[in-house]
């Protein structure tokens, strides 16, 4: 395995590649502790196969659904994830054989739930994955009610299993969960820092932690400390 991807492709129908850093003690809770608590105990969440994450972008429904997958192929259980915003134009074939899975996790749900055939398929194998006991992770910016579905019976059974918030990070919470993520890549990153990056950057943890990364690569080069003088020479030289 690469430092840079988990590959599972052992137990997926595509080669999909997962970060390496989307795991569950890579991601900054706060508010949604609730919501990662669930995830990592589906078995004890009711009967439905279902469940809905929705969250604005950013918000870390991507590195939850990944990170969903990581546990359970570490468990040597089935996973696939499947990013529909890269695979979509695929067409719900994609979806075949995707009922032997024991977790499916469908990122961007929301592409294909006007698209009459995306929604035959999707009832089909929300059958088949209650017969066999299987759960059906779904993803999208808004929440499930809010969706058109082409398809009445799949939004019903949809709405009929757990809904799940992600809540965005206050200021105070990315402050924490941005010197979390630093300590992870070996930097120090000190609360004047933090407060300035959270000031000169777009405020979602996506953004930030991409800046960290060219931090991280800027810090090694130079031999330097991550300081507000320092941080502003790598920000102009964006």
């Amino acid at each position: 395995m690469s430092n840079d991807s988990r590959d599972l492709s052992r137990q997926m129908p595509l080669p999909i590649r997962l970060r390496a850093s989307s795991v569950f003690n890579s991601y900054y809770a706060g508010a949604n502790a609730a919501v990662v608590a669930v995830l990592k105990d589906l078995a004890n969440i009711g009967p439905s196969p279902v469940v809905f994450l929705y969250g604005a972008s950013a918000t870390g429904k991507t590195h939850l659904l990944q990170a969903l997958c990581a546990a359970r192929a570490d468990e040597q259980q089935s996973v696939t994830y499947l990013p529909l915003r890269e695979l979509h134009m695929l067409g719900p074939e994609l979806l075949s054989g995707a009922e032997s899975m024991r977790v499916l996790c469908i990122d961007d749900i929301g592409l294909v739930t006007q698209q009459p055939a995306w929604n035959r398929s999707l009832f089909n194998l929300h059958r088949e994955l209650e017969e066999r006991g299987g759960k059906l992770v779904l993803a999208d910016e808004h929440p499930p009610a809010s969706l058109q579905w082409a398809l009445r019976d799949l939004s019903s059974r949809v709405l009929a299993g757990a809904v799940l918030r992600l809540q965005p990070l206050a200021d105070a919470e990315q402050i924490v969960a941005l010197r979390m993520h630093a300590a992870q890549r070996g930097l120090e990153l000190s609360d004047e820092v933090a407060n300035f990056l959270l000031r000169r950057l777009p405020r979602d943890m996506h953004s930030l932690c991409g800046f960290l990364d060219e931090l991280d690569v800027a810090s090694l080069t130079a031999q330097r400390k991550l300081t507000v003088p320092f941080v502003k020479e790598v920000l102009g030289g964006n």
